[in-house]
């Protein structure tokens, strides 16, 4: 038999011609070299694209791996080893003849190459969310309103009706209701995609495209594409490919043509629907909707809303409760003048005050005509009660962004600070402290509302009030997001102005004939966000008193000499000027106290920097920056926040550069190696100064993360785990690539801890530690993620002659005793994930995850003695009493999840995933309730959900325990991604 294959090999090869048969037996040497490099490269192509799937692998809601990559890397796999199979045979000489050597080469080359022209493109994205029919909307308690919200609920559900038009005046709560319906549309399942759009009052076909792309997450199509026509074409496709949706049009001003926005007609064949909130009813009729009026409250429930808002100490008043009726009725049933009215009262206890209160609204409201004017006089009426003039400067710096903007909380209290509206109060902490009491005290009074982590945004009827103030007052020009393309004539810019917003327009020149002359007042002036490409010199000459200005994500090269003119400037911001190169001097601006410099292509610090002593606030995250000058940043001393790129390695910092700076509260920067960074560590800790947020990096690689006190240490070849000092409170070590370090050992870790692609790495700690320390490792640790570890066998390794009983006994309680999470990726030695005599140590652990370990054998090991003891057949039970997800993927060689004799004790476990090749895994071990002394095979924890492919399931043996497969079934689901997402 050892001669039919080399047979059947030459007798295939002699079908071949004869001039390719002779170039076969010529070039065999060049086949072979083609055949390597071709293998290599397609190699490598799989593991770049293992390893940007990694870094969504790591975090606890990554992305899932699209079906196409998927089904590429399987086969990719199966590639490469049927070419180490042809490796072998011909290294091997298994055929008779070097002709038929190179055509099996050529063949097999020729389908690998197949496969690189085939590989995922990165570029066009790997993976996607989980499959959802949209996210649900943040919203606001809803009280009365049943009817009308009814009424909509049933329109949707009526196949004949397709368009509705949802209209009432502002503030009655057409949106709110929406929302609701909404999110209640999400959890029926009904309609394939809910889709949110808000469309305001300044209306742009090219914004609403993007944004209706963005909700289907596939905005990047609509990018590479200018022309208003085919965008509307491509977006078509996309809505009709989107199948049956709901599409939510809010805040319409005015009629919508859809099919230049290339919304296809909702019908009853396409089942889809369109439903928009306007205030005009004339605007439902127009765009042939059923028209749905939204009417104000009832006075009962007008009362209800108000006295949810007001709190419990008025509700109790019975000498307030009179007067309270009577204001409820001044707000005529609208729930956003209710509850804003509700909000300024809140905390009032003084019958006078009520009744102050009452008169001052009601002669607002006596002195407009029309009902939009009476809804903006009892806005206004919060507005003046609020008693700190700063506060009200801060709600008005709100009216200088876009409408429908939602901004970013931490950059509105920086805008707060930049303008003086907070005064300085020693530190930059403090000063975001006090600017977080603000944005309560506006979101408690209702001027101010949450739309999501992080972000606010004001309502229309708030905003339309905020800028009636600024109108009043002509210190304000605000034209943010109108799409002007050139500044406002100069007849606007009047001689007594202080604030100028033209934000987010498309202005991309400033022609000097229309240039501000009589400016001497001008204080703020925000440009940024416009493709502005050229600043005259003449443009800052008539500035005298300007402080701040925003050119951040404009297009600029550079700015003009005239900056110098700007002697009053404390805040100058150039963020994400991609095309900025340099910078004049800026020695004369003596009064800078902020400069923003991050993402721009700067290549040297600008000159006389070393001469703005009052800076305050310094990011230079410049990839490109060459270098840091020597002697700089210790003339900086009164510097709270700095940041610099920690991937450039051309601006390592010197610690005795940083002693200095005893006031650094906020930090980003890269230190040339361990012995600098721990120089600083311990300058800052001798100096009793604890930093606030820092990301600091040693070495050549950023694992980066979300914490926002973490250390890196990567790529650094001659650390072999000596001491590294951390900061205090550190939440985050990731260490990268250091492939001389064997173990890690720490004996005060609070933080969460990546180990990443360490080729030397067998252990996070060895035992030896525990019996040569009296030190806790990683008592504190609550999230470990292991990846690209080839040499890693053990979490905690185990020294040779020491029994597993005497083990047990060595590690201390401590230790991982606070770990919720694990995360394992492609470390190839490792055959047992979590010893048995660990698992007393790892009550709080609540997710495991573990992929592309090849030679991983089982999750939770028995100890053998325990075993042999108890005897084969007596169960073992793993107790982890908290674990809510087990994820299993790409592990060629599992074979149990733990022992044939273990049970799994984990009431709480919600999701089981079994994903790609497990193929050897043919048992799932059977459960125990928490309590009691209930079977176990006939038990699953009650809110289990347990996904894995159907091949997979049906392939599972239940000889051992024939019902548990009864039991388990309902639990089951059929899986068709890799990774699946869960909305929480």
């Amino acid at each position: 038999m050892e001669y039919v294959e080399p047979v059947v090999g030459v007798a295939n090869c002699l079908g071949t011609p004869v001039c390719k048969y002779l170039q076969y037996h010529r070039k065999l040497c060049d086949y072979v070299r083609n055949f390597k490099r071709v293998r290599d490269e397609l190699n490598c192509k799989m593991e770049d694209i293992e390893l940007q799937l990694k870094s969504e692998l790591l975090r606890p809601l990554g992305k899932t791996p699209k079906k196409g990559v998927e089904i590429w890397l399987k086969a990719v796999k199966e590639m490469i080893q049927e070419a180490q199979v042809v490796e072998n045979k011909v290294s091997n000489g298994r055929y008779l003849c070097r002709a038929c050597n190179g055509k099996l080469v050529d063949e097999k080359t020729r389908e690998m190459k197949e496969f690189l022209d085939k590989a995922p493109n990165a570029s066009e994205g790997l993976a996607m969310d989980g499959p959802s029919a949209g996210l649900s909307l943040p919203t606001s308690e809803l009280v009365g309103e049943d009817a009308v919200r009814n009424e909509i609920w049933a329109c949707l559900m009526q196949e004949e009706v397709s368009k509705i038009g949802v209209w009432g005046m502002g503030g009655v709560g057409k949106t709110t209701i929406m929302k609701h319906i909404h999110n209640d549309l999400l959890k029926q399942q009904r309609f394939e995609r809910v889709i949110w759009v808000t469309i305001s009052k300044e209306f742009n076909v090219m914004k609403v495209q993007d944004n209706i792309a963005s909700a289907l997450e596939s905005k990047e199509y609509l990018d590479k594409e200018e022309d208003k026509l085919r965008r509307a074409a491509i977006l078509s496709e996309m809505l009709k490919k989107a199948g049956k949706h709901v599409l939510i049009l809010d805040d319409v001003w005015d009629k919508v043509s859809l099919e230049e926005v290339g919304i296809p007609e909702p019908s009853g064949s396409n089942g889809c629907k369109l439903v928009l909130t306007t205030r005009s009813e004339h605007v439902c009729k127009y765009m042939g909707c059923k028209v749905i009026k939204v009417k104000p409250l009832s006075e009962e429930e007008a009362l209800i809303l108000f006295l949810n808002k007001v709190g419990p100490n008025i509700v109790q008043s019975p000498t307030i409760m009179p007067t309270l009726k009577l204001l409820v009725k001044e707000c005529e049933g609208l729930p956003l003048t209710i509850v804003v009215v509700a909000g300024t009262m809140k905390g009032e206890d003084n019958p006078l005050i009520w009744k102050n209160a009452l008169g001052q609204l009601k002669e607002r409201i006596g002195k407009v005509a029309g009902v939009e004017a009476e809804v903006i006089e009892r806005l206004k009426f919060s507005f003046d009660h609020l008693k700190d003039e700063k506060v009200k400067y801060c709600f008005l710096h709100c009216a200088l962004y876009p409408e429908d903007f939602e901004i970013w909380k931490d950059e509105l209290i920086e805008c707060w600070i930049d303008e003086g509206f907070i005064d300085d109060m020693g530190t930059r902490q403090e000063m975001k402290d006090k600017g977080q009491v603000i944005l309560k005290k506006l979101e408690d009074n209702c001027l101010l509302e949450n739309v999501s982590s992080g972000k606010m945004k004001m309502h229309d009827a708030v905003i339309e009030m905020a800028l009636l103030i600024t109108r009043m007052n002509p210190r304000y020009m605000i034209q943010a997001g109108l799409q002007l393309e050139e500044l406002p004539e100069k007849e606007q810019w009047s001689t007594d102005i202080e604030k100028v917003s033209l934000m987010y327009n498309s202005i991309s020149e400033i022609s000097i004939d229309v240039l501000p002359t009589k400016c001497q007042l001008l204080t703020t002036l925000l440009l940024q966000g416009n493709p502005i490409k050229k600043i005259p010199y003449s443009f800052f000459t008539n500035m005298p008193c300007l402080s701040v200005l925003n050119l951040s994500y404009t297009r600029i090269k550079s700015l003009p000499n005239s900056i110098s003119e700007l002697k009053n400037l404390t805040t100058l911001l150039l963020r994400g000027c991609s095309e900025l190169r340099d910078l004049p001097c800026l020695s004369v601006l003596q009064e800078l106290k902020k400069l923003d410099l991050s993402w721009t292509e700067i290549e040297d610090v600008p000159e006389g920097m070393d001469m703005l002593i009052k800076l305050s606030y310094l990011d230079l995250q410049v990839f490109s920056l060459k270098e840091i000058p020597a002697g700089l940043l210790p003339k900086l001393v009164h510097l709270q926040h700095l940041s610099f790129e920690v991937d450039n390695e051309k601006t390592s910092l010197k610690a005795e550069e940083m002693e200095p700076l005893k006031k650094l509260e906020f930090f980003t920067g890269h230190f040339e190696d361990i012995n600098e960074f721990n120089k600083f560590i311990s300058s800052m800790q001798q100096s009793k100064k604890n930093l606030i947020k820092y990301h600091l990096q040693v070495g050549s690689y950023n694992a980066g993360g979300v914490r926002d006190k973490r250390v890196t240490i990567g790529g650094v070849q001659n650390w072999e785990g000596e001491l590294i000092m951390h900061p205090i409170e550190i939440q985050q070590l990731n260490i990268v690539k250091c492939d001389y370090l064997r173990s890690l050992v720490d004996d005060n870790s609070s933080f969460k801890n990546a180990i990443w692609g360490c080729k030397g790495i067998e252990c996070v700690v060895s035992l030896y530690s525990f019996v040569s320390s009296s030190g806790h490792p990683f008592q504190s640790l609550e999230v470990l993620g292991l990846a690209d570890l080839p040499k890693l066998s053990a979490l905690i390794m185990k020294d040779e002659g020491i029994g597993s009983a005497t083990t047990s006994t060595l590690a201390p309680s401590t230790t991982f005793s606070h770990l919720k999470e694990i995360y394992v990726w492609k470390c190839s030695s490792m055959k047992t994930l979590l010893p048995h005599w660990l698992l007393p140590n790892l009550q709080n652990l609540e997710e495991i995850h573990v992929s592309f370990c090849d030679e991983v054998v089982e999750i939770l090991g028995a100890v053998t003695s325990e075993v042999e003891e108890k005897g084969s057949d007596a169960l073992i039970k793993f107790h982890l009493p908290k674990l809510r997800e087990l994820e299993l993927g790409f592990l060629l060689n599992l074979n149990s999840i733990c022992s044939k004799s273990g049970v799994m004790v984990c009431d709480s476990l919600q999701f089981m995933k079994v994903n790609g090749d497990c193929d050897k895994l043919k048992r799932i071990p059977p459960f125990v309730p928490l309590v009691g002394n209930g079977q176990p095979f006939g038990y699953a924890p009650p809110s289990l959900t347990f996904t894995s492919s159907t091949d997979w399931w049906e392939s599972l043996e239940w000889d051992d325990h024939p019902n548990f497969k009864n039991v388990l079934q309902p639990f089951w689901k059929e899986k068709r991604y890799i990774f699946d997402v869960d909305e929480e």
